[in-house]
């Protein structure tokens, strides 16, 4: 049996995870040593939640699972990265694509220039069922984001950022997904919105069967939707769990969630904790 041991209780691993990330190191310009050995696994249906503050290395485990770390001078130098059961760390994004793995960039990456309707038209970029497949999937967006239906021929660049985050999801979805590799969602919103995404994710694991690999540095928001959690620090991970195991931990609370066992504690005592760093004891 496999698993991880946290406070006396065994976390199983699943045999056949939809994703399983294997000890991989990122190395940016040949020298930058980003990731360090990070490991992580998504069970196919399930959503789980990279977490972290900014710098930690959750976009980059992201751009090293959609094999985007090129155009950034990046590369995974050690490990292998696993998508049902097959190593795809040397595939092409697009091939990515077409398998059902599908990225939405941090910072709302739309087409401002086109219509809400045709950025969601552009991620069906790569399918071949034909206009009238494309066409249901559309109005199956539309259920889920009503608001993009209203909006359907502004142009994406003058929406509001919730409306652009929703669109982008919604692109995503015309890829008809297994895996969406969701990265700082809530960036920027207003906490009304970011319950309206968060939200609006759970509806498409639940009814779409859509598994997803969630970063985000609103812990709250994002443990509260996951079954699973891994925080990572300085580009290794530090903790893992369940999500309801996070939420209660001690440490989590005080660092990460800006609650210790006295209340919430001032941002020099969270610096302080930083220094400290506990849980690498």
């Amino acid at each position: 049996m496999t698993g991880n041991m946290m406070h006396g209780i065994l976390l199983t691993a699943p045999e056949h995870p939809l994703l399983k990330v294997n000890n991989i190191e990122v190395i940016y310009d040949h020298v930058i040593l980003v990731l360090k050995g990070v490991s992580l696994q998504v069970p196919e249906g399930g959503i789980v939640a990279l977490l972290g503050a900014n710098g930690a290395g959750t976009t980059t485990t992201l751009k090293a699972i959609s094999n985007l770390l090129h155009a950034e001078r990046g590369e995974v130098t050690k490990g292998s990265i696993e998508y049902r059961g097959e190593r795809v760390d040397r595939l092409t994004p697009s091939l990515l694509v077409r398998r059902g793995v599908i990225q939405v960039m941090e910072g709302r990456h739309c087409f401002g220039h086109l219509s809400c309707e045709e950025n969601l038209l552009t991620g069906a970029y790569t399918r071949t069922d034909g206009r009238a497949a494309i066409q249901r999937d559309m109005e199956r967006v539309y259920t889920y984001f009503p608001r993009l239906a209203e909006r359907r021929h502004a142009k994406t660049g003058y929406v509001s950022g919730g409306e652009q985050q929703m669109a982008v999801i919604g692109r995503a979805l015309m890829a008809r997904p297994r895996l969406i590799l969701l990265d700082e969602p809530s960036m920027g919103l207003a906490p009304q919105l970011v319950a309206e995404i968060f939200d609006i994710v759970q509806r498409l694991h639940r009814e779409e069967g859509v598994s997803f690999l969630l970063a985000e540095q609103n812990t709250t928001a994002a443990l509260r939707v996951a079954d699973h959690g891994y925080i990572l620090e300085n580009g290794r991970v530090v903790l893992d769990g369940s999500a309801a195991s996070l939420r209660e931990n001690e440490d989590v609370k005080e660092f990460y969630l800006g609650l210790g066992s006295t209340g919430r504690r001032s941002y020099r005592d969270v610096k302080h904790y930083r220094r400290r760093k506990r849980w690498l004891a």
